[in-house]
């Protein structure tokens, strides 16, 4: 790059923070062939002490953690102490036989259908700010005697499966993931500022305090209340995810650790899985990309690679209303203006008269369009940006969506595996006769109906308050307490009103059986 690139390079990233100087902010860095050509930081790593962002400042990456889990299991197989294709359970007894015929690859690849642990905490009443124990997360997933899917057939994104196979490194090492990470990884990269942190009340020296708006202008501190392990337990900076990256080109880990990282697979029914090993492979104006974000109350990350041009864009922070993704393909556009081998940017694509609740009965899911090209499902909130076919995907890491503009009363919508849904108008209406207490053995939860009141007893929480509502005779959403958003799940109530079939974002098909 040349210097007065690099220098309209700086200038735009910059302009990117000025806003953040009083605020909770971030932290960018760019790195090219081995040199980090781009480290700019702003806004506050603590309020309450004022003290800013540096350069070392650490973040929680949340998800961003998944593909180092995967490098670490790549390595234990090219030493030969277990297989891709080894069941979870070959490492893990005591599973549920539906659990323990997932391969390991199929965890890494979200192809297993394990349902996500996050998702059964919430429909159980508890949140991520909720005080749970690792003893208490493991026997969540140990009462699983269902999966989401057939194996291999489809994709969902699931922390469960991370989870398992940070456990199978400490199965098959002998250490827990943190040691194991430390002495084989972190320590040989130099990667001194990056830990793993399975417990979140242990302090870290440089951490940035998470933050998420207080609804008043201003900001409160974060609560976590569940363990971490290799779904997202990583803490580390700008500069370390630097050595990161260049020590996957360079093969420090192992000559094809990268290529096996961004390797992709199809599913059995012989389309394409995007997702490979912990990074999403995708494209950005007609250059293959590989990336990942992560979530975690109070800390948003984006860890985004174009190979062809050996460059790397990282965005960390700790301001829950900023999209460190979006951030990070405005950086990547700065970065390669210019480029004559950039595409064009897709024409714009019109959602006119789309605004409001859409319903797929045959699939019991359902789907809010807002204004300004922006949608929720199961209240996760996503911006959508238009494609070179004409339709509109989702800004969010992890989650095949692709919209087609709505054509007499209907949408489609292509999700996984190449499935393509119809969505129709919903038609919302009073919530039918529910009043009774709803059981679903899977999740060791009873849901308590009253009119449109909502009350969660749960194995780890009890007396959690959410509340009903009805898009059509049969479909409900049942919307629960979250920090991250107005979290839903569609429920779909039997003909015999008997029993409820729940889908949730990450868990689908859990039956509540009433009385």
């Amino acid at each position: 790059m040349r210097d007065l690139d690099l220098l309209r390079l700086e200038r735009r990233v910059g302009q990117m923070l000025v806003p953040l100087a009083e605020t909770p902010g971030a932290a960018i860095g760019v790195s090219r062939d081995g040199v980090l050509l781009l480290r700019r930081a702003a806004g506050l790593a603590s309020i309450e002490l004022g003290v800013p962002i540096g350069l070392g400042t650490t973040f929680r990456i949340a998800s961003v953690s998944k593909h180092v889990t995967c490098a670490a299991i790549l390595m234990l197989a090219r030493e030969g102490k277990l297989g891709l294709e080894d069941a979870l359970g070959r490492h893990l007894p005591g599973l549920p036989p539906p659990l323990a015929a997932v391969t390991l690859d199929q965890a890494m690849r979200n192809t297993g259908g394990l349902r996500d642990m996050l998702e059964i905490a919430r429909l159980g009443g508890a949140d991520l700010s909720t005080p749970v124990t690792e003893a208490e997360l493991d026997a969540l997933i140990r009462r699983q005697d269902g999966l989401n899917f057939a194996l291999g057939s489809r994709f969902l994104y699931s922390n469960t499966g991370f989870r398992l196979l940070g456990q199978v490194v400490e199965a098959v090492s002998g250490e827990p993931l943190a040691a194991w990470l430390e002495r084989r990884v972190f320590a040989p990269l130099g990667m001194t500022r990056t830990r793993h942190t399975p417990d979140l009340s242990t302090p870290v020296p440089g951490l940035a305090t998470g933050y998420l708006p207080d609804g008043a202008g201003g900001w409160r501190r974060a609560a976590h209340g569940f363990p971490l392990g290799g779904e997202g337990g990583l803490v580390s900076g700008v500069e370390d995810l630097a050595l990161w990256a260049r020590s996957l080109s360079l093969g420090s880990l192992g000559a094809g650790t990268e290529a096996a990282l961004e390797e992709p697979a199809p599913f059995t029914g012989g389309a394409m899985n995007p997702y490979a090993r912990g990074l999403e492979n995708g494209s950005w104006r007609g250059v293959a990309t590989v990336s990942h974000g992560g979530l975690w109350p109070g800390y948003k990350s984006a860890f985004l690679r174009v190979p062809s041009r050996r460059l790397t864009v990282i965005v960390l922070a700790n301001n829950a209303t900023l999209d460190p993704q979006q951030m990070a393909l405005s950086v990547l556009e700065a970065a390669l203006e210019g480029d004559a081998a950039l595409a064009p940017p897709p024409p714009p694509v019109a959602l006119d008269g789309a605004e409001g609740s859409w319903l797929c009965a045959e699939a019991g899911l359902s789907l809010d369009i807002g204004p300004h090209r922006t949608a929720r499902m199961h209240g996760v909130p996503f911006g959508l940006t238009p494609t070179e076919d004409g339709r509109l995907a989702a800004l969010r890491g992890g989650f095949p969506f692709r919209l087609a503009p709505p054509r007499e009363g209907a949408m489609e919508v292509e999700l996984d595996a190449g499935r393509r849904l119809t969505f129709r108008r919903a038609e919302p209406c009073p919530v039918p006769p529910l009043d009774g207490a709803w059981h679903c053995a899977e999740i060791g939860a009873t849901w308590t109906i009253e009119g449109e009141s909502l009350t969660i007893e749960g194995p780890i929480r009890r007396g959690t308050r959410g509340r009903v509502s009805a898009l059509g005779p049969r479909h409900l959403r049942v919307h629960m307490p979250s920090v991250l958003f107005d979290a839903w799940a569609d429920a779909v109530l039997a003909e015999d009103a008997r029993s409820l079939t729940v889908n949730a974002g990450r868990a689908r098909g859990l039956i509540f059986r009433r009385g």
